[in-house]
């Protein structure tokens, strides 16, 4: 396999998957962490490493690494993996994505923006959703019955116990503060927003299909998936929050050891549900309109991006992130009709969002 991102907790995952499984990792992508990087060389010996900058190659342990987009292009091209871990964070993951369905390798997806960019454009029979919610609905759907609705859950990140008039007031530092877990700062930040959940219901709907969808609060990040059947049914997938579950199933198609620990419920004791409201998440008022124009996620994703550069750069704040990402979902109302629009449609609304005051 060839994974991009292998030093971030969903690589790590991979790799650890690949170790137990014995599956031989051919290519590994990487960004800054170069420590990391050579211990996975060591224990994996891929033939090819990429890596974010070139200045860092010679810090590596490996005697054929490149460095930057088009080497990471390059390896999908030539390599002779069937498939295709992609776990790079943000709209850099959209052009490996296609580079390896155009190769026809399949791809285990973890890069939300692939989908929400561009998920009119890309072959989802060869997608692997390695997600915890999709794979969750994925799991559910194991069982053919009608399907009436699908409902994802939330942690409701940093702020969804904080006052709404701290809001106004949030900071970097304070949107990092995750209640359940450790992640990258773009995904933690997107959490707190809810933006990550208006994402992956985005996902869905280029998943599974034209659906009734939504998400809720689950604070405890038990169960990741509902889905309602058509019976008047309702299935939940419970289980721990580690990534190693979808990866091997995306990896190997099949498992028949245990991977996780079970969740003991009566240890748990309870879980609480909150819904997601636009009081707390204003992103949320424009997750119908989105989901009815989903080829609009190119405009969403690229508006979120652009927004959160600036709030790290600290020239807004945090409610801004969300303010300026519906601004430009009002103001482009375009659709692109081919990939080639969806790079376009992302310059100009990442432009767009830049010149705001």
């Amino acid at each position: 396999m060839i994974i991009l991102g292998s030093t971030g907790s969903i690589g790590v995952n991979a790799l650890a998957i690949a170790e137990r499984f014995s599956l031989n990792v051919e290519a590994l992508v990487a960004g800054n962490s170069i420590d990391r990087l050579n211990q996975q060389i060591a224990k994996h010996r891929p033939n090819w490493v990429v890596i974010a900058n070139e200045a860092d190659i010679p810090r590596v342990n490996h005697p054929n690494v490149l460095s930057g987009e088009e080497a990471i292009l390059r390896v999908i091209e030539e390599a002779d993996s069937e498939f295709v871990v992609n776990a790079l964070v943000g709209f850099l993951g959209l052009r490996p994505t296609l580079k390896a369905l155009e190769r026809g390798k399949k791809v285990a997806l973890a890069n939300k923006e692939s989908l929400v960019a561009a998920g009119a454009f890309i072959d989802t029979s060869r997608i692997h959703p390695i997600d915890s919610e999709h794979f969750g609905l994925w799991y559910l759907l194991n069982e053919s019955r009608p399907v009436k609705k699908m409902t994802i859950t939330a942690s409701g990140g940093a702020f969804r116990d904080w006052p709404l008039e701290k809001l106004a007031a949030a900071t970097l530092e304070d949107a990092l503060k995750h209640p359940n877990w450790s992640m990258g700062q773009k995904i933690t930040i997107d959490s707190a927003s809810m933006m990550n959940k208006l994402f992956e219901l985005l996902e869905a709907r280029w998943l599974f299909g034209e659906l009734d969808y939504d998400a809720i609060i689950e604070t405890r990040s038990l169960i990741h998936a509902f889905v309602d059947f058509a019976d008047g049914s309702t299935t939940a997938h419970i289980a721990g929050a580690n990534m190693q579950l979808p990866i091997a199933y995306a990896l190997m198609g099949k498992v028949e050891e245990q991977i996780l620990e079970p969740v003991d419920l009566l240890k748990v004791g309870g879980l609480e549900f909150r819904e997601i409201t636009q009081e707390r998440y204003p992103v949320w008022q424009i997750k119908e309109a989105l989901l009815r124009e989903p080829q609009r996620g190119a405009v969403v994703n690229a508006a979120n991006e652009a927004a959160i550069a600036q709030f790290i750069a600290g020239k807004i704040g945090f409610l801004d992130i969300s303010r300026r990402v519906v601004d430009a979902f009002e103001h482009f109302d375009r659709v692109p009709g081919s990939v080639e629009e969806v790079f376009a449609i992302d310059e100009e609304v990442r432009a767009y969002v830049g010149a705001m005051s």
